[in-house]
């Protein structure tokens, strides 16, 4: 049951990380188009960085506690 509880954590994560590098793509490619749209680049930005905030809290979650 744990097991498979860090099989899904580690599922999430491969597809948060993989939507993480496609933001990256995406956001080079709209701020390399003349004019680029702020508003959709700051959207952008901004989902990249709440992707980044689950990533982290999901591999958190695959660390043991270690009890000092």
């Amino acid at each position: 049951m744990i097991d498979d509880t860090l099989e899904d954590v580690r599922r999430q994560l491969a597809l948060l990380k993989t939507e993480h590098r496609d933001l990256d793509d995406v956001i080079s490619r709209v701020s390399e188009e003349l004019p680029f749209d702020q508003l959709r680049l700051q959207r952008l930005k901004k989902r990249k960085l709440s992707l980044k905030d689950e990533i982290a809290r999901l591999e958190n979650q695959l660390i043991p506690d270690i009890i000092a």
